[in-house]
């Protein structure tokens, strides 16, 4: 005996599936019924609906059902990075000119040889106090008595100077009594005029001579960090230029330390560069001796650059290109300072902006328009050494910070550098 047919013991999936289908049923019918896929089973088991006509959509723009769009899905896009222009000049202007790199060599070159003839067998440290002056920085000179530091901030005065200009050179001996007014300057009663009066300090002048920084108090000490960083004085309300190019040779004596105040770390950091002179070789000792009957040295200095044939070397300076692969040599430089085991405190940022500053005018000294690896590595131990503080396990050992640098950049690989394009 055969089963029923709509026995549910004996119904298959084809069974299933054909009643699913329903054939039977017209195309219209099966339009005018839900529109989802997934509801097409269900009309399998629901009475035939007669065929409605369905209105005709309105033309879009036009009040009325509208048909669901679904909305376009656009492919994701990759993040637009702007691309970082090289460092020293603003994106879309020119590097610097072949011409320009030329008469910045010859003018750095012309002032180092004066200089060099009053502070004689020290071109290194002459070349660096130069690059500070350049590039808008100070330098700390930390070297015993009687090295030549005053004769070298007087001859780079005297190699600037135009016209006897009153304000090229001032110098400033630290006290422990000195006072911030006796540096930036006081504001006086004047009973000739009956006003007040601003008479400005020592600091109003291109190269300023801070000898012997660390015998002043911390509070006479705070006022030079306004100049040396912002090129200005503010003194009862009124702010003041300093006159251009400025910079503060500062000098300490390293041995001495009795009625002396440690310079900060904050005041530190705001040198560019700290370096030293030295004592002079046999060989120019004995020069010196035949000149004996020369008193003042620095006064033999002739004036070879004017203050905007500087001004100009430093706007030539900023042109000069760091490739993407120096800056990050420059960044591993200092991040190696953090994380170095004989250093507690690293450089700060402050120190790669100067270490490049500095790179970019050694290179142009050089007579290039680029920076190589050899200008980084020649600056890092007195740019970046007075920075980091070391360990008091690293000072037990007798390490200074200029051996610590000078392990880190041997340690750091510097990048290959290939033919600069034409």
């Amino acid at each position: 005996m055969s089963a029923a047919p709509n026995d549910p013991e004996q119904l298959s999936e084809e069974t299933v599936l054909a009643g699913a289908a329903t054939p039977s049923l017209p195309e219209e019918t099966v339009l005018a019924g839900p529109a989802h896929p997934a509801d097409a089973t269900v009309l399998a088991g629901t009475p035939v609906v007669p065929h409605v006509d369905m209105p005709s959509l309105p033309p879009r723009g036009q009040s009325g059902a509208q048909p669901v769009r679904h909305a376009t899905v656009q492919p994701a896009m990759p993040p637009t990075v702007a691309a970082v222009p090289p460092l020293g000049a603003q994106a879309g202007t020119v590097e610097a000119a072949g011409e320009d790199i030329a008469a910045f060599a010859r003018r750095f070159n012309a002032i180092a040889d004066n200089v060099s003839r009053v502070v004689v067998g020290k071109e290194v440290p002459v070349r660096q106090c130069i690059t500070a002056l350049i590039a808008g920085g100070h330098i700390l000179l930390e070297d015993n008595p009687g090295t030549g530091k005053t004769q070298l901030a007087r001859a780079m005065a005297h190699s600037i100077v135009a016209g006897g200009e009153s304000d090229s050179f001032k110098r400033i001996q630290f006290t422990p009594d000195l006072l911030p007014s006796d540096v930036v300057g006081v504001t006086f009663y004047d009973q000739k005029t009956g006003d007040f009066t601003f008479r400005k300090g020592p600091v109003f002048a291109s190269v300023v001579l801070a000898d012997e920084i660390n015998r002043a108090s911390p509070k006479t000490q705070s006022a030079l960090l306004e100049v040396m960083e912002e090129q200005k004085v503010t003194v009862d309300g009124t702010t003041y230029d300093v006159p251009q190019p400025f910079i503060v040779i500062a000098t300490q004596n390293p041995v001495e330390q009795l009625g002396t105040y440690k310079l900060p770390e904050a005041q530190m950091d705001r040198f560019l560069i700290k370096t030293t002179i030295g004592y002079p070789s046999h060989e120019y000792s004995i020069d010196l001796l035949r000149q004996v009957n020369i008193h003042d040295r620095a006064a033999t200095a002739d004036a070879v650059a004017t203050r905007a044939d500087i001004l100009a070397m430093r706007e030539t300076a900023e042109q000069v290109r760091v490739d993407d692969t120096l800056l990050e040599y420059i960044v591993r430089l200092v991040e190696a300072t953090r994380h170095h085991d004989d250093i507690v405190v690293g450089a700060s940022m402050r120190g790669a902006l100067a270490l490049t500053r500095c790179a970019r005018v050694w290179a142009a000294a050089d007579g290039r328009g680029y920076v190589v690896p050899e200008d980084i590595d020649a600056l890092a131990v007195p740019v970046l050494a007075h920075r980091v503080v070391l360990t008091s396990e690293a000072l037990f050992t007798a390490a200074t910070p200029e051996d610590v640098i000078a392990h880190i950049v041997e340690e750091v690989p510097a990048p290959l550098m290939g033919a600069p394009v034409a």
